[in-house]
């Protein structure tokens, strides 16, 4: 059987923890921030997890991180 590509676009958004789940970005962080309160942009900052059901669709996508 042939290799599984890596989907390259899931790669470069997602991390895989030492205990298997995924972390992403934030969104709504990238623009129109001056109307957006400082206590919020600031927590943006910080990753958050991948939901339960996405995460068994995101690691076929990035099958070898």
């Amino acid at each position: 059987m042939p290799k599984q590509k890596t989907h390259r676009g899931a790669a470069k958004r997602f991390k895989i923890t030492k205990s298997g789940k995924i972390k992403r970005a934030q969104a709504y962080k990238s623009h129109i921030l001056t109307k957006k309160p400082t206590k919020r942009t600031r927590n943006l900052r910080k990753a958050a997890l991948v939901a339960k059901g996405e995460v068994k669709t995101i690691k076929k996508l990035i099958p070898y991180k």
